[in-house]
């Protein structure tokens, strides 16, 4: 009892700073329509001193690391079997395709730009999925490094900025295109990075757009819980001992987690006042532990990673753009 105590008090102070950036970054995102994920980054990067030094240092560490893995257990309560069956299955088809494509390809071109298998894994992992919240997880899965926070910040910033210019330049290419109201929610909500932005980009063009687009990317997210353990299965049993630290867990606690609750909420256990306060728990969880992660960073290492990595993930962003269109005009 009097450890729990005495741990409570060693992280309450950085706990509390993580929560104060998270509800500031929320603030500036209703008022000046900014990604609050990007605007919690940022502000935590402009505060890093306090993940270096003093008091705060131990709880900022915990918030970045477990209430993110709390955080994306908790989007298994969005999934729901019913919901995805509702699109049909030739086009749940060509969303699981495209996650797994943009994976791959991710993996084959990564020489190219220099760049090693656990980094293309993260940011393809980020394009294919659900971007910021599906780089958290990937990187929680890979053997850890001196660069592995470095890596996991270049990506949560550049998703989330091509995210947020896709919400923008994607509906206007959806009419250029001549997409109909449900190719373009496909389109758009099976290659928009971030869930938020998907919505934002759906709803400017149409109502059954945007519901389209929607549950489009909530398949994308489903597909977290699949790759996340295959992943981590594969990266056990070839890659253990090739990169220097800690080898990945063999079965991550929150991937169980995620697939419980998508489970218990695809046979409707879970009633929808519950559901909705577990999604909203959630979105707070990972834009604390995102937070967490700025005030962990240093600008000036960030800049390291260089311009063939911001190259690599420019590119497997047009990657899934390309092949979830050419799937789009196949299929009608």
């Amino acid at each position: 009892m009097d450890k729990g105590i005495d741990a409570a008090k060693t992280l309450a102070p950085g706990i509390t700073m993580a929560v104060i950036v998270a509800i500031s970054a929320q603030f500036l995102a209703q008022h000046y329509g900014t990604p609050a994920m990007l605007l919690a980054l940022l502000l935590g990067i402009a505060v890093n001193f306090l993940g270096s030094e003093g008091k705060t240092v131990e709880g900022i560490s915990f918030s970045a690391r477990s209430l993110l893995r709390f955080g994306v257990a908790l989007l298994g309560v969005r999934i729901s079997f019913d919901l995805m069956m509702s699109l049909g299955l030739p086009l749940i088809g060509l969303v699981i395709a495209g996650v797994a494509a943009t994976i791959l390809f991710g993996l084959l071109v990564a020489r190219l730009f220099g760049r090693g298998w656990d980094f293309a894994l993260l940011t393809a992992g980020s394009v294919a999925i659900c971007g910021a919240s599906a780089a958290m997880a990937i990187s929680a899965i890979l053997p850890r490094n001196d660069r592995s926070e470095q890596h996991l910040i270049f990506t949560v910033m550049g998703v989330t900025v091509l995210s947020t210019l896709a919400m923008i330049l994607y509906p206007i290419a959806v009419g250029l295109l001549g997409l109909g109201e449900v190719q373009g929610g496909v389109f758009l909500g099976g290659t928009i990075h971030d869930v938020a932005q998907v919505v934002g980009a759906g709803f400017t063009i149409s109502e059954t757009t945007g519901d389209t687009a929607t549950l489009v990317k909530l398949i994308r997210v489903a597909m977290l819980a699949p790759v996340v353990l295959v992943a981590s299965l594969l990266i056990r049993r070839y890659a253990a001992g090739q990169a220097e630290g800690e080898n990945p867990p063999l079965l991550p606690g929150f991937v169980i987690g995620f697939l419980v609750l998508a489970t218990l909420n695809s046979l409707h256990l879970i009633p929808g006042l519950v559901s909705d306060l577990m999604s909203s728990a959630s979105r707070w969880l990972l834009l604390t532990a995102i937070a967490a992660v700025g005030m962990k960073t240093n600008i000036k290492e960030l800049l390291q990673v260089g311009g063939t990595a911001i190259a690599l993930l420019t590119v497997e962003t047009a990657f899934i753009g390309v092949f979830i269109l050419a799937g789009v005009k196949l299929l009608a």
